[in-house]
């Protein structure tokens, strides 16, 4: 890392597509130098629909984040979400013929991995390792340099579907940027939001997006789950729009604007009459903000409540000293907080990028940057920055370049 070297990430969401433009401090904390908000018109769950119209919204966010910095991007990191992305659990046993643990032997550990994983048509984007075992000694975290026999990795590899990673390349390359490499949005909106204590004292992370919600699990330091729910604030819109019997633009407008969460549940609340008539000029009924907030709680409940169901399956519901932490742009809901608690029966709090310990001296107090600010997070860890990835799907390329440095790994 060069200093004064800044670094570009994307975030290609189905509502909006963001850019950031930074830098590194001597200290290795991130600087925030430009910024890029275009809408996303031209992708849905994660899969772009028209090509055209998704290249006009990059390059508009891309110009946007440029203009603030006064320099031309040539490459950048990708941070992707959506429906096609896929987390699974992995395990890899190895020899250390040596008797003492290299990174060699780490990477041929992490490689089996994924053995008897079905990987048919995806791209592997990342591998994490959870945590290592020597011979009959388990929870290792950096087992280089160490004593042993054997050694075996449990690890959590992330893949996307190739069509689904293809058409972003392409697309981003006709832009006329080179892509350094592909992060899953449900591992870099944490590395935004939280600290290392939260890491280690256990703490969940829901990254509530347009068209799904992002759920990482972390303790003791390490990633120990995480998943993709089907369903994200646009959901939300739909149901305001059937329920009040509105455009979906309208619906957007009521969501935003009037509804409340914690209000549905309010007994001493005031109920008033919403004029649709101050937010279209074609409508003329009202709604009762108080229907319009039951209708909104209803589906984050489900959220929610899917949420809380996959914790149960891995022991942790209710169990997670630091609670949950809600990011992305459904965090921006009134009474989010509040019905977090309620279903988790977790603390719980408003993730933005200005609450990491790697960030110094940013304006951006908004927790729908958490992902793209967490790419360039992770960017630094990787170290892959000097291998541009090409149209092409080789593992080999991916594996040479996250292997560079094994403890950059380790979160």
């Amino acid at each position: 890392m060069v200093p004064g070297e800044t670094f570009t990430a994307i975030d290609i969401g189905s509502s909006k597509i963001k850019t950031i433009i930074g830098t590194f401090t001597e200290d290795k904390k991130l600087r925030v130098l430009g910024v890029g908000v275009a809408a996303s018109g031209g992708v849905r769950k994660g899969n772009i629909l028209d090509m055209d119209e998704f290249k006009k919204n990059v390059d508009a966010s891309l110009l946007e984040a440029e203009k603030m910095t006064g320099e031309e991007t040539r490459s950048v990191y990708l941070c992707v979400s959506g429906t096609s992305i896929d987390s699974v659990v992995g395990t890899g046993i190895v020899a250390v013929p040596h008797g003492e643990v290299s990174e060699e032997d780490v990477s041929r550990a992490l490689d089996m991995s994924q053995n008897g994983v079905d990987l048919t048509n995806r791209e592997v984007l990342k591998v994490i390792p959870e945590s290592f075992a020597l011979d009959n000694e388990a929870g290792i975290k950096n087992p280089v340099g160490m004593a042993a026999k054997k050694l075996e990795v449990r690890a959590h590899i992330f893949s996307v579907g190739e069509n689904v990673l293809w058409n972003i390349k392409k697309g981003i390359a006709d832009v006329g940027v080179d892509i350094y490499d592909v992060y899953p949005n449900v591992i870099s909106a944490p590395e935004a939001v939280l600290t290392r204590r939260q890491k280690e004292l256990g703490v969940v992370v829901v990254d509530i997006g347009a068209s799904t919600t992002d759920v990482a699990v972390y303790e003791e330091g390490t990633l120990i789950f995480a998943t993709v729910i089907p369903m994200g604030g646009e959901h939300v819109t739909s149901d305001v729009a059937i329920g009040a019997r509105v455009s979906i633009d309208l619906a957007e407008k009521l969501k935003i604007e009037y509804g409340d969460l914690a209000f549905a549940k309010e007994e001493k609340a005031k109920d008033e009459d919403i004029q649709l008539s101050k937010l279209s000029k074609t409508e003329t009924a009202t709604v009762s903000k108080k229907y319009l907030s039951e209708i909104v709680r209803a589906r984050y409940g489900e959220i929610f409540y899917f949420i809380n169901a996959e914790l149960k399956k891995i022991g942790k519901d209710g169990m997670l000293p630091e609670g949950a932490v809600i990011t992305g742009g459904g965090a921006k809901m009134r009474g989010v907080v509040e019905l977090a608690k309620e279903i988790f029966r977790l603390p719980a709090a408003v993730g933005i990028p200005e609450d990491s310990d790697l960030i110094s001296g940013t304006s951006i107090g908004d927790p729908v940057y958490a992902g793209v600010i967490g790419t360039l997070l992770l960017s630094q860890r990787y170290g892959s920055h000097r291998h541009r990835l090409r149209l092409s799907f080789s593992v080999g390329g991916f594996w040479n370049s996250l292997k560079n440095l094994f403890s950059k790994l380790v979160p």
